[in-house]
């Protein structure tokens, strides 16, 4: 990965920032093992709360064709990674979005402090972004969780895999580690989703 996109500075402000709260689950100091990406098969509906995001907040779902697909895998990304998934974690309040704006779905930056699945991985996806990570390299995903119900993390697509941010978990783990059933991904290609086609592994036998 270049410099254009891992600005030394920015990974050491957030790794900073981080080094007075509790240590992660996960070792920082090796990157994870290699594992097979999530291939896309085809264009998917767009949730409708990310299509009002989008009306309020373009620059959310504006893809740049630019910035790569994938992102190098790095020791200092992978402590990056740690570090923003478990800080933005600790530090939101996970509210239901009934709760919070009274409707059943609303996609939104938790400016507040309180926010639900998918306000937990728009956070983390800025953060990255503001440390030098291409947004395009970080698709919002949809997925079935382990209770059957819909749920919204973080795709980071790497050289050595696909790699989920996770508000139930500080653990970052490869996409098919999670026990989720995967549905759909934003587009790298165009402002718009594409199909996961259900993709799984045995571990999700639980969730059908």
């Amino acid at each position: 990965m270049t410099n254009r996109y891992l600005l030394g500075t920015a990974f050491a402000i957030i790794l900073a920032a981080a080094a007075t709260s509790p240590v992660e689950a996960q070792p920082a100091g090796a990157i994870p093992v290699a594992t097979a990406p999530a291939d896309a098969s085809g264009d998917a509906r767009a949730p409708y709360a990310w299509s009002d995001l989008c009306r309020r907040s373009p620059a959310e779902c504006r893809v740049d064709q630019r910035e790569p697909e994938r992102v190098e895998m790095t020791p200092k990304l992978w402590k990056t990674i740690l570090a923003v998934n478990g800080k933005v974690n600790r530090e939101i309040e996970a509210v239901t979005d009934e709760e919070h704006w009274g409707v059943v779905d609303r996609w939104d930056l938790p400016e507040d402090g309180k926010g639900d699945c998918e306000d937990f991985a728009l956070l983390k996806r800025k953060r990255l972004a503001e440390a030098g990570v291409p947004r395009r390299a970080m698709p919002m995903t949809v997925v079935i969780d382990e209770e059957n119900a819909g749920h919204a993390v973080l795709m980071i697509r790497t050289d050595r895999g696909d790699f989920i941010l996770d508000n139930k978990r500080n653990a970052v783990l490869p996409w098919s580690q999670t026990g989720y059933v995967y549905v759909k991904r934003e587009s790298q290609l165009r402002t718009g989703w594409t199909s996961l086609g259900g993709a799984q592994t045995s571990t999700v036998a639980s969730v059908r």
